[in-house]
């Protein structure tokens, strides 16, 4: 029997629509040679795609001395994702799970990723951290399996002002040197998930062309600005971060999921 892809993501407050849910949604089934299985831990449910798993998000008992940690940081919420990796959280769930932050886009085939050095965390080197000579993993794409790392959820559980602390409010920071230093971490090759702002369309090449998409792009994240609306439409809000519009990126992100799950849906 096919092993079914189990897909999770966060959406929490009114930053991204259902959209964004429902474009991932289609991205991902599009671009996986197997059946999958796509859970949203999500407050507002209204307007997702009705293939789409829900998952109640939780008021986190350790949440108060969490949040004051995060104050302290200047990073309200961004710890926030830890609540998928709860042991349990999905009675039935078997096998790794492969996690998306809502501002990316899928654009090319995504198994390679999901099955890359099973037993380990997987995540991109996070570019800016990357550039520093630091190794922390970027959030935007995260593979775990719940059976093998309980302890990311665990450890914030029993002592949370110290692991925000110590991760200077930072969840990738956090998941990722959590699994480091059990030696169960691997990084997904670069050229597979990358970051519209540093590989598509960097400063200053970006003023002499369109955004280009590399060719082994499976995923391309959109942390920081433009986001996907800002780019499909040209960007000019910042010099460095200046964008043309980008067509490929409506193709992807707009057009194919639309195509796939009809207007109503994407």
């Amino acid at each position: 029997m096919t092993q079914v892809a189990n897909i999770m993501c966060i959406k929490w407050g009114t930053l991204f629509g259902p959209e964004y849910v429902n474009r991932l949604y289609s991205g991902v089934r599009r671009n996986m040679a197997r059946p999958v299985r796509f859970m949203c831990m999500t407050e507002h449910a209204e307007g997702l795609h009705p293939d789409i798993e829900v998952l109640n998000l939780p008021v986190e008992p350790f949440a108060e001395p969490m949040n004051a940690a995060l104050a302290v940081a200047n990073r309200q919420g961004a710890m926030r994702k830890v609540s998928l990796f709860k042991p349990g959280l999905v009675p039935d769930l078997q096998g790794p799970v492969l996690g998306f932050d809502l501002d990316v886009v899928i654009t090319g085939p995504l198994d390679d990723i999901h099955d890359l050095a099973p037993g380990t965390v997987a995540m991109r080197h996070d570019w800016t951290e990357k550039r520093k000579g630091r190794p922390t993993g970027h959030g935007s794409v995260f593979r775990f399996d719940p059976a093998l790392h309980g302890y990311l959820y665990d450890d914030l559980a029993a002592n949370p002002y110290a692991e925000v602390e110590e991760a200077r409010g930072s969840e990738q920071r956090y998941t990722s040197h959590k699994a480091m230093a059990r030696d169960q971490f691997t990084y997904i090759p670069p050229e597979w998930v990358v970051s519209y702002k540093y590989d598509c369309n960097p400063f200053p090449t970006n003023y002499l062309r369109p955004a280009r998409l590399p060719f082994e792009a499976r995923v391309v994240c959109f942390h920081g600005r433009p986001k996907m609306p800002e780019a499909v439409a040209g960007y000019t809000g910042s010099f460095i971060r200046y964008s043309r519009p980008c067509d490929w990126l409506e193709e992807h992100w707009t057009r194919r999921a639309r195509a796939d799950l009809g207007a109503d849906w994407a």
